[in-house]
């Protein structure tokens, strides 16, 4: 499933209010929005961001753009 690209510029980052980057696995499905800013990542279940804090994934020593492994 894909995402409207006007619907990712309108989101942000539910606790810092920043911009969020779309993060796609290895066959270019989205899987995540990644909060820099706050090193969280935001799951997409069936098409649907979960912008809840309590369920982003922490980043840990990834690079920009690059997904970390779970």
């Amino acid at each position: 499933m894909t995402l409207d690209p006007r619907l990712i510029e309108l989101l942000v980052c539910p606790v810092c209010k920043g911009p969020l980057e779309l993060a796609r696995d290895e066959r270019s499905r989205p899987v995540e929005l990644v909060c820099h800013a706050d090193r969280l990542a935001y799951p997409i279940v069936d098409g649907i961001p979960v912008m809840l804090e309590h369920e982003a994934r922490p980043l840990d020593g990834a690079t920009a753009g690059e997904l970390p492994t779970p």
